[in-house]
């Protein structure tokens, strides 16, 4: 299932046992183009037939933004630097995680998360009520969409927090937003301390406010995903540098208990397998281990990181960039995006996908990627990922030059569905970052998705199946 930018198609229709979450979820990784033509710009002519390789070649956008196939059509919604439509000031930079919200009546909320460090050249706004820490440049927008697509508000939703890359949306459809950094206050200027998971109601802002969630621990968050019948939260920690992170769960004192239950408090545990002191060794697909679930001493880490912490005789389960995680079949899926033993990991893979199913306490690797593979994964590893209209899924690229968002049929075939400019370097063309936020409308017909830098966000419309 490795796959190159030649081999892309050629391997797209290898069949792995295993949810189909799980295969997409390592398949997009550091893939490159399928077939790709020249033409219609957006691709706004005759839809091409359907094969069971997604909607056919991507169409050559004039305008150098996102190539699409044939029938499908891009709107630009957001761009950094423009101005806030509610006159707060500028719409920051640096798009990354993203959920779409039914505003009822055909409308369409999204909730955007804005990966800013300390450097950042475009802030999210401090706004009265909304920010945590002022000297801290990240945060959530909001942008509110007409039924026919069109932005009618563009504002602030979270300000003052710092490094916001994912996350994942609750039960009771508010968006944890989750600081990828573990900065004290006093450190780069910080006047708290960071590392926490926000929440976000997209419905009125002001409701949630910007309220640390300090009990599901302070560590560098990538995403959570929230289990819908017993309210248990998962994270993952997405530390790249010796001791690697962690895989957690956090037992809300309220579960289920809707907007501003999780500030209520809860138990933090992180992932042990017993015997095993990294996943990375585990490189047989299929495997299954008896987990245990270790109270976190500090969660606060208030003098020892988490992932440094004394967790007993047994240890804790450490991962090299534990990333992607998400809810599907019964059970969480999660992406340890890769390991390298340059970097002091005990084994070297291009990434694997774990299930861990709750009702069982059984974790099973279900997906592993080289370097020994036959077809080998160059580049990084995928990121954000969303389920698409058809059953299957879509999955953001994150790596160097253009990037790709990927789909996969419900039968395992992966495909190119929308590219970034191939102009990288040319005069006054786009230093596209990677894709990220991708997500989609709640009928459906849409789907959005940011490019990182320059931060551009777009819905896509067309024949989704």
């Amino acid at each position: 299932m490795n796959l190159s930018r030649r081999s892309l198609l050629a391997a797209a229709s290898v069949s792995f046992a295993g949810s189909l979450g799980v295969l997409f979820a390592g398949a997009g990784a550091g893939a490159g183009a399928g077939p790709r033509s020249k033409g219609a710009g957006t691709g706004t002519g005759t839809a091409a037939p359907v094969s069971g390789r997604g909607y056919g070649p991507l169409v050559a956008d004039p305008a150098g933004l996102l190539d699409l196939p044939a029938g499908f059509t891009y709107r630009v919604l957001s761009r950094a630097g423009d101005p806030l439509r509610s006159g707060e000031g500028t719409v920051p930079g640096n798009f990354d995680g993203m959920a779409a919200f039914d505003a009822g009546q055909g409308r369409v909320r999204l909730v955007r998360n804005h990966e800013n460090r300390t450097t950042a050249a475009l802030r999210v706004p401090p706004v009265e009520g909304l920010t945590y820490d002022p000297y801290a440049l990240g945060g959530c927008t909001l942008l509110d969409l007409d039924p026919a697509g069109r932005v009618t508000s563009e504002r602030v939703a979270l300000a003052g927090t710092a490094v916001n890359c994912a996350g994942g949306r609750t039960p009771w459809n508010t968006w944890l937003s989750c600081e990828e950094t573990e900065d004290r206050a006093g450190t780069a200027g910080y006047t708290r301390d960071h590392g926490y998971v926000f929440e976000v109601d997209p419905a009125d802002p002001r409701r949630s406010g910007a309220v640390p969630l300090t009990a599901m621990g302070r560590f560098a968050h990538e995403a959570v995903a929230v289990d819908p019948y017993r309210g248990v939260v998962y994270e993952t920690e997405d530390a790249f540098i010796e001791p690697f992170g962690l895989f957690y769960r956090f037992l809300p004192a309220r579960p289920l208990g809707g907007l501003g239950s999780l500030r209520a408090g809860g138990e933090l545990e992180a992932l042990r397998v017993p015997g095993l002191a990294n996943l990375a060794v585990v490189d047989e697909p299929g495997a299954e281990f008896p987990v245990e679930w270790v109270p976190v001493p500090d969660p606060s880490a208030s003098g020892t990181p988490i992932r440094l912490q004394d967790f007993g005789p047994g240890g804790i389960t450490h991962a090299q960039k534990l990333e992607g995680c998400y809810w599907g079949d019964g059970g969480v899926h999660f992406v340890s995006s890769y390991s390298r033993t340059g970097e002091g990991a005990p084994a070297d893979h291009h990434g694997q996908v774990w299930f861990y199913d709750p009702r069982r306490a059984r974790l099973r690797l279900d997906v592993v990627f080289g370097p020994a593979a036959d077809v080998q994964l160059p580049g990084d590893s995928p990121d954000n990922i969303c389920l698409a209209p058809d059953g299957g899924l879509m999955v953001c690229e994150d790596g160097g030059g253009a990037q790709y968002v990927f789909g996969v049929t419900p039968g395992g075939e992966v495909y190119p569905m929308a590219h970034n400019a191939d102009d990288i370097g040319k005069p006054g063309a786009p230093e596209w970052g990677e894709f990220a936020g991708v997500t989609f409308s709640p009928d459906a017909r849409t789907m959005y998705v940011n490019a990182y830098t320059p931060g551009t966000t777009f819905a896509v419309t067309g024949p989704w199946r």
